[in-house]
């Protein structure tokens, strides 16, 4: 009976270690890399279509949700005064309250909210553009405006918050601060703005300064991003003039990389595959980099031209084998690219705007499970899809919600989802919806 009883135990254990739910705690999940490593998801969309398990009502916003804990995260705005007129070289003046909202994950029900009155002075401006960064029992969340805020993952009390404006007198990029706050050890990295201070690291506990790093014109919109190579973590900090390489735990520049994309839009990630790095932006700003031991250097393997490379924006690209697989920000499609040279392999509208022409700013989100990938396109629809150096295959669609933004003369959504729970969460500007991926 002893024997039965444990191996009864250690049964339970393992199935509770089998079917138990992965996270979506930060941006581009768990360590960064848009991979999604849960077991027991569809190979294909059902005929009738996959389960919406629940749809909350929120309000605008550019902010993606984070997961974690059963509870699901996300920022929004709810305007009050003034017009969007989404100008992309104009600012548009708002009143509203920007809030942080915490539902459960299971229900959709609203746990807590906490919300604050802001004015915002931005170019389209329909709400907060950082997913919240949760690290156990604390959210970290960033403003449109630029106002930081570390809360309570259990009700949503303040423990500390910060204005970048006021305490380093950082203007306000002209799409609004983008750059998702990373947590490193006990250490909270952001993209702040002002002289001497690109990138801050504050102690994620106390929001105490443990140091300031690079001056710029402008702070940019790419999220501090961290790499290793060679057993040495290096914090990537890209501001619209430079590449650079710092010490993660003392700020220090180990190199820097001249890399300036048109209109200051340092956005997407840096992307690393064993030692080579991937960074692109608008204007055929592209550049592989192939990294030096010791984190003494990087050179360049080749630059983009017009007619080569891949040039994301609103998301960022997605490195595997021998290819780049990235969405071209200005002509809107999806491109298969050749890791070793820029040469463009393959390219389609199909997973992007459903068309045959050139859209700007046309935007699919890139996240790989196991061999295949699930895309989230501007259109609201969910794609499960093969990309192969041979080209890109569809397996199945299925919408999820409505794009309720404009740009450019069409609707889009341009939130990238979570993916946790076997379900994936998605946002546009009048709801969240949670919807089944689980194999039955």
């Amino acid at each position: 009976m002893r024997h039965l009883a444990v191996c009864l135990v250690f049964a339970l254990l393992f199935s509770t270690i089998e079917t138990q739910a992965d996270d979506w705690p930060q941006w581009l999940g768990p360590d960064g890399a848009s991979v999604w490593r849960e077991k027991g998801i569809v190979d294909r969309f059902p005929d009738d279509g996959l389960e919406v398990r629940w749809r909350a009502k929120i309000a605008d916003g550019y902010s993606g949700p984070a997961v974690a804990g059963g509870r699901v995260f996300v920022t929004d705005f709810v305007i009050g005064k003034g017009r969007v007129s989404n100008n992309p070289g104009g600012r548009d003046k708002l009143e509203g309250n920007e809030r942080v909202l915490c539902f459960d994950t299971k229900s959709g029900d609203l746990l807590w909210k906490r919300e604050n009155n802001r004015a915002y002075n931005i170019s389209y401006p329909r709400g907060p553009r950082c997913t919240p960064t949760v690290d156990g029992d604390r959210v970290y969340t960033l403003g449109a405006e630029g106002h930081l805020m570390c809360l309570s993952v259990k009700n949503g009390s303040v423990i500390w918050s910060k204005d970048f404006g006021e305490d380093y007198k950082a203007k306000t990029p002209v799409w609004g601060h983008s750059a998702h706050p990373l947590v490193h050890g006990d250490l909270l990295v952001c993209i702040v703005g002002g002289p001497g201070s690109v990138a801050v690291a504050f102690n994620k506990m106390t929001c105490k300064e443990v140091w300031r790093a690079l001056s710029a014109g402008d702070q940019g919109y790419c999220p501090p991003t961290m790499i290793e190579h060679a057993g040495r973590k290096q914090l990537l900090i890209w501001h619209p003039e430079s590449l650079n390489s710092l010490e993660p735990l003392t700020g220090k520049v180990l190199w820097s990389q001249p890399l300036r994309p048109a209109y200051g839009m340092s956005i997407t990630a840096p992307r690393l595959l064993g030692d080579m790095l991937y960074v692109s932006s608008i204007g055929s700003q592209g550049v592989l980099l192939k990294l030096k031991a010791q984190a003494s250097g990087a050179e360049v393997v080749w630059k983009g031209e017009p007619k080569t490379a891949v040039y994301s924006c609103n998301s960022t690209p997605f490195l595997e084998g021998e290819m780049i697989y990235g969405n071209d920000c200005q002509i809107g499609n999806l491109i298969g690219v050749k890791l070793k040279d820029g040469e463009r392999v393959w390219q389609t509208f199909e997973p992007t705007t459903g068309g045959k022409r050139r859209a700007s700013h046309g935007t699919v989100f890139i996240v790989k499970h196991e061999d295949r990938f699930f895309l989230f396109n501007e259109k609201g629809d969910l794609i499960l899809a093969n990309l192969t150096p041979e080209g890109y295959e569809e397996i199945s669609r299925f919408h999820v919600l409505d794009a309720t933004n404009n740009t450019f003369g069409r609707s889009v959504v341009w939130s990238h989802p979570a993916f946790a729970e076997r379900c994936v969460f998605a946002r546009n500007d009048k709801e969240l919806v949670c919807v089944s991926l689980a194999k039955e």
